[in-house]
């Protein structure tokens, strides 16, 4: 029984640290971090044209260009974004995700929150924000457009960029935010 243990615990083990230390996106500098969320925003609209809306009429958005997430049983996911109030740039954001359940691989994608209402906004500022495992996420596919729904004045949206994952998990984010004055 311990062999089955050491065997288990040993490719988690190494998951966790390869994840938490290479996940994310590079070490960029904050002109990168703005252009790559420009262009996943152009990106978005230009393959969904009905999240231009969205982009438009929201209090705000988050948009985090390149999360990277990988899993074996237990996953993580990390990126930074930058933050929009009423079209204009206000900081930037982390994003760190655990996860576990029945999953393995590994994937990129872009991830945008919306806030629906200045409240919604003013929390994410606040600080350190959480989205709950059971909030769910709006994934754009090609050639399929999907409705957005907000949940407590929030509305997650992801699309995906690349790798291949598989399994069903229960998990949550932690954002962190850091205004730009």
């Amino acid at each position: 029984m311990k062999v089955i243990s050491k065997n288990l615990y040993l490719p988690i083990l190494t998951l966790l640290l390869l994840v938490i230390s290479g996940c994310g996106p590079t070490k960029n500098t904050s002109e990168d971090l703005v252009s790559d969320s420009v262009d996943a925003k152009a990106t978005i609209t230009a393959k969904h044209p009905e999240m231009a809306e969205l982009f438009a009429t929201s209090k705000g958005y988050a948009i985090f260009p390149n999360v990277g997430k990988g899993a074996y049983i237990v996953g993580g996911a990390s990126g930074n974004g930058t933050v929009y109030e009423n079209g204009r740039m206000v900081g930037y954001a982390d994003l760190k995700q655990v996860d576990i359940g029945l999953q393995i691989g590994g994937k990129a994608f872009i991830e945008v929150l919306f806030f629906q209402t200045q409240t919604a906004l003013d929390d994410f500022k606040d600080g350190s924000y959480q989205l709950s495992g059971n909030v769910s996420a709006v994934i754009l596919e090609e050639g399929a457009s999907k409705d957005v729904e907000f949940n407590n004045g929030i509305a997650v949206v992801t699309m995906p960029k690349a790798g291949a994952m598989a399994g069903v998990s229960v998990g949550g984010q932690r954002f962190e935010f850091f205004p730009t004055n």
